[in-house]
């Protein structure tokens, strides 16, 4: 039994040993993007106390699993603070703030799958972590100007469209998917 223990504990301080610095610096940035899009999403009277703490765990679950569950459920916490600032306690929805939490929640999704990608010990080029950023900034750029010119778009009656980004929105997912799909299927 001894024997087994001091066994576990040696490949534990073997593996920690191993750990190289880019993975090291990706699971550190899951962290802090996950941390700080709780932050953005939840109301301030929320955040002090206890659930700063258990909020700061559940921050940690994706950099330590990216390749599990936890990005979803950090992505559908942040949603829930998002919904109970709005619903709950009647915070006004500003659009830096709505612009912002889905940069970091897409942030979060792309650097969990970066780190999943990312063994511990992987010797990694940083152009490689420079082109995978410089790729999600393009989007997040891309996303935020096409939705705020989207959003203020006049539609027939004089309104801003939030139907018809919503609806637009909804079309161009599933077309996203679909093409995903008939792609993975011809390979």
């Amino acid at each position: 039994m001894i024997d087994a223990v001091t066994g576990r504990v040696r490949a534990v301080q073997h593996a920690v040993g191993r750990i190289s610095v880019a993975p090291l610096l990706v699971r550190c940035a899951i962290f802090v993007v996950v941390l700080a899009g709780f932050a953005l999403a939840f109301p301030a009277e929320v955040l002090s106390g206890r659930p700063i703490l258990f909020l700061a765990v559940a921050a940690l679950l994706p950099a330590f699993g990216p390749r599990r569950v936890w990005a979803t459920f950090t992505a559908l916490v942040m949603v829930g603070g998002w919904l109970l600032a709005t619903d709950g306690y009647g915070r006004p929805v500003a659009l830096w703030r709505l612009l912002a939490l889905a940069a970091l929640l897409y942030l979060g999704h792309t650097l969990c799958a970066l780190a999943a990608l990312l063994p511990y010990d992987a010797v990694v080029d940083p152009e490689l972590v420079t082109r995978w950023l410089l790729r999600t900034a393009a989007v997040l750029l891309g996303t935020a100007v096409l939705g705020v010119l989207l959003l203020q778009a006049p539609v027939v009656g004089g309104e801003t469209g939030h139907q018809w980004v919503t609806v637009l929105g909804l079309l161009l997912a599933v077309g996203t998917a679909a093409l995903l799909g008939w792609l993975l299927r011809r390979r």
